[in-house]
């Protein structure tokens, strides 16, 4: 084997450690402004249902969504920080309000 290709073969493995990797990255943290505040909304306990309501609840909370539930609805178990739900009542009063 020629000496030269003898030191590129030797060179070769130390040039792939000194390659630069990108930083890893980590997610954002959620942001604040978007995190349901469930301690803000229970004012709303006991009102009647109706979509100008559902605003205010939304932008009282904080949240970005507004999840309705029903009675006797299903309803995924999914958690997100950034959503408010509202379970009623047969008669459409709110029976609680919850971050989820």
């Amino acid at each position: 084997m020629d000496i030269r290709i003898m030191a590129i073969a030797a060179v070769l493995p130390l040039a792939a450690c000194t390659q630069e990797r990108p930083p890893e990255s980590t997610p954002p943290p959620p942001e604040a402004e978007m995190t349901c505040k469930a301690d803000a909304v229970q004012s709303y306990v006991g009102q009647s249902v109706s979509p100008d309501l559902g605003a205010a609840i939304l932008k009282a909370s904080g949240a970005r969504t507004l999840r309705w539930g029903p009675p006797r609805s299903a309803m995924t178990m999914d958690y997100r920080v950034d959503r408010v739900n509202v379970m009623y009542d047969d008669a459409s009063k709110i029976t609680q309000v919850t971050c989820g």
